[in-house]
């Protein structure tokens, strides 16, 4: 392990820290990956000892890490792990701070921001009193801000202490495997790169699907919103890889990616009906959550209806949704191609993404007999079935933590793209409710309001699942 290497969690007490980031550096410490971080520094205002810590954060390793737990393996990992008690919003702490960071003798720093967005802010105003700290790298869960002045006003702030190569803005759905899998199967298959385009598809639906409500989240989740919660990074970013032209060499990314990607996201088309192009929703009950306003009009679901002005993709549909309480829990991109003739049922490649993970299509085929009639035939391939992909499938933190540590950008959300994608969503919204445009209330464990299902119907379309 890398001893000069401090990896620092700012809300090491909360879920994300439990289920995500301790499995995930546990499953590298297994792999014995060389980015492996020297010492995990946890900053939590719960009084507890380093020692207590480790005892708590065991069984959640336990229970969440990919690889086999053993108690050998989770010793070498918590020896490392240092519980530091601290009030991150009190600037004067961080004097303290720097001097703990000395005493652990601490080298390059990697922080990790596992708290609310409002506190970005807070915290990097609190390191600049710490040694070194402009020098590191610093990973920022989403959003990204909470509007586009925000993001901006945050994004300037952030660049003044740290370099900009060294932010790290985290979407773990960019660190999924199937996510990644899109350019291989679009671009390592003829039979799909020669026909991805608005001549050859119908339309492309990328949904994500939960059955769960906002559960402990209600705070956040009602200063945020659908719109902000998915759409604006997870779900604009798969819109980015789906549609973007090849990055230079088959398998190979970085700075032409994220070049590609930009295109895109600067290609979305500003619709000019936005009563046409955008359903907002939220499940029935959301106002008596924990921590939800009595009179909140926050969407816990947003249907739209999206257009790119390239040369690709003009005039096919991408439609795009998402939200809480709804039939079942799924994510995933569907290309609908066009049908062969009328009465023919289209070709259908669906990209997997969870829970399952794999690829489903569906083609055409004589069926058997006299008689010359169509049926469907369809295969199915299910990576996440198999126990040995599973065990050798990094997670989403896993790999995206590595990535960080070795300092490979381009998994990462970047900020032109994310202003882009805060240009459009803040445009939408705004125009959306100045029409006084309904937020439909709808019953969960249904599939969303019933005005998603007509903007489809509008142009002769509907949620396939």
């Amino acid at each position: 392990m890398n001893k000069k290497l401090t990896f620092t969690i700012f809300g090491g007490t909360g879920d994300l820290t439990f289920r995500k980031l301790l499995p995930a550096l546990y499953n590298m410490s297994v792999s014995n990956k060389t980015e492996s971080v020297g010492q995990v520094i946890i900053i939590g205002r719960r009084d507890y000892t380093s020692e207590q810590y480790r005892m708590i954060a065991r069984d959640w390793v336990e229970k969440f890490a990919r690889l086999p737990y053993t108690e050998q393996d989770y010793d070498r990992l918590a020896a490392g792990i240092f519980y530091y008690k601290m009030d991150f919003t009190d600037e004067e702490a961080y004097a303290q701070l720097n001097a703990f960071y000395k005493g652990m003798e601490a080298g390059s720093h990697i922080f990790y921001f596992a708290v609310a967005p409002r506190f970005f802010s807070s915290i990097v105003t609190g390191l600049v009193h710490v040694e070194h700290a402009c020098r590191g790298k610093v990973v920022l869960e989403k959003p990204f801000g909470e509007n586009l002045a925000a993001a901006k006003e945050l994004n300037e702030k952030m660049e003044h202490f740290f370099h900009p190569d060294h932010i790290y803005r985290i979407d773990h759905y960019l660190g999924k495997e199937m996510v990644r899998n899109i350019q291989t199967i679009r671009f390592a298959n003829p039979i799909f790169s020669g026909v991805w385009d608005a001549e050859h598809i119908e339309c492309i639906q990328i949904s994500a699907l939960e059955e769960v409500g906002v559960e402990t989240r209600g705070g956040y989740y009602d200063h945020s919103g659908a719109m902000k919660d998915m759409v604006q990074n997870h779900l604009f970013q798969i819109l980015s890889i789906v549609a973007m032209e090849q990055p230079g060499e088959l398998m190979l990314a970085g700075e032409e990616m994220h070049r590609e990607q930009i295109r895109v996201l600067s290609s979305l088309h500003t619709p000019e009906n936005i009563e046409d192009s955008l359903v907002l929703g939220q499940y029935r009950g959301y106002r008596e959550e924990k921590a939800v306003a009595e009179d909140s009009v926050t969407e816990t679901y947003a249907a739209l209806k999206v257009f790119l002005d390239n040369d690709r993709w003009r005039g096919m549909p991408f439609y795009i949704r998402t939200g809480k309480k709804l039939g079942h829990r799924e994510m995933q991109v569907l290309v609908v191609f066009k049908s062969a003739a009328p009465q023919v049922e289209s070709n259908i490649l669906n990209i997997k993404i969870q829970p399952t993970e794999g690829v489903y299509l569906q083609f055409n085929i004589k069926k058997p007999g006299e008689e010359d009639e169509i049926a469907q035939a369809k295969m199915d391939f299910c990576q996440s079935c198999s126990f040995i992909n599973q065990m050798n499938t990094p997670e989403a933190y896993e790999r995206l933590l590595g990535a960080c540590v070795r300092g490979e950008r381009f998994w990462f959300s970047q900020w032109d793209q994310i202003e882009a994608s805060w240009k459009y969503v803040d445009d939408i919204r705004k125009r959306y409710h100045e029409k006084n445009l309904p937020v439909y209330e709808y019953e969960p464990g249904t599939y969303g309001p019933g005005a998603a299902e007509k903007m489809l119907e509008m142009s002769g379309d509907f949620w396939l699942d």
